[in-house]
């Protein structure tokens, strides 16, 4: 998963804590053995190498993210777009150096989840070099998963997090909830807010992981597949607060992808808590209760 990762969990005993444990550690390492780009056995490669060739045969576990896939692709108009991937031929975030126009629309032809061809159990990628990638979602598909293998091996108490997306199984013992930590999108030492919830899945997006300080300006990792550059004038992070990492996660990239204004719309219409802080640095928050509400301000 390329990020740092753990599990935490109440047991009656320690053989039933390892058990569990690592029965959701096998289930994470499955999902990125599937759907990584990574590596070169994973059924996203597989479907990717055959672009402009004959369809892909998929299971049905695969068939259901694709057709996630569509679901928030046109819950977004078209922003949520996992073929947009190949953006990183263009763009390295590790330079300090901001692509061509030319460079760029070089490879607007390879996106364009309106182009993939789906029919049963098939995808066919129509274009030479065109490729989808799960990142956007795999991640926190893969929480998911490990909270239902956690729960299928009777664990009752327990947080899963996956390079901050995370996952909250039930209170501690003591019937406290987890407290989590959001940071701070703009100061590293200073948490954002605290949240406590002893149910459901959190998840955030932001500018704030990788980008490119430009001339002033800062280009982050969240490409408009619709011009192959970076979303900008939106929001420095997005915070949701969801029954499933899934849709936490979606939700977050779609308002990021959106913008403030069309974002705000788009959280507000879910009726999911979140908080939000825009680019110029106002916290806009939706919140369940007003003790939540409390936590989420005051840090």
């Amino acid at each position: 998963m390329a990020c740092d990762n753990d599990i935490q969990l109440y047991a009656p005993d320690k053989e039933q804590a390892d058990r569990a444990a690592e029965a959701a550690i096998s289930e994470v390492k499955r999902i990125e053995a599937r759907y990584s780009r990574y590596l070169d056995g994973s059924v996203v490669t597989r479907i990717n190498q055959a672009a402009g060739g004959a369809p892909v045969l998929v299971d049905d576990e695969t068939k259901s993210l694709l057709n996630y896939a569509e679901i928030c692709y046109q819950q977004s108009e078209g922003l949520f777009d996992i073929t947009s991937g190949v953006l990183r031929r263009v763009w390295d975030f590790k330079s300090n150096e901001i692509p061509s126009n030319t460079s760029i629309g070089g490879i607007l032809g390879q996106i364009g989840w309106h182009r993939v061809e789906m029919h049963n159990q098939y995808i066919r990628l129509p274009v030479v070099g065109m490729e989808i990638d799960f990142g956007g979602f795999g991640k926190e598909y893969a929480v998911d998963r490990a909270g239902a293998v956690l729960a299928s091996c009777g664990i009752t108490s327990a947080m899963i997090n996956l390079g901050g997306d995370l996952m909250v199984m039930g209170p501690h013992p003591d019937n406290s909830p987890w407290r989590i930590g959001l940071r701070h999108p703009r100061t590293d030492s200073v948490l954002l807010a605290t949240l406590p919830i002893t149910a459901g899945a959190v998840a955030s997006s932001g500018d704030y992981e990788r980008y490119i300080d430009f001339e002033g300006r800062r280009y982050s990792h969240i490409l408009n597949p619709r011009t192959g550059w970076p979303v900008q004038d939106g929001f420095q992070s997005v915070t949701v607060h969801a029954p499933s990492c899934l849709v936490a996660g979606s939700a977050t990239t779609i308002a990021m992808l959106k913008g403030e204004s069309a974002g705000l719309s788009w959280l507000e219409n879910l009726g999911l808590p979140f908080i939000a802080v825009t680019a110029k640095g106002a916290i806009c928050s939706a919140l369940a209760n007003d003790d939540q509400e409390n936590d989420w301000r005051n840090g």
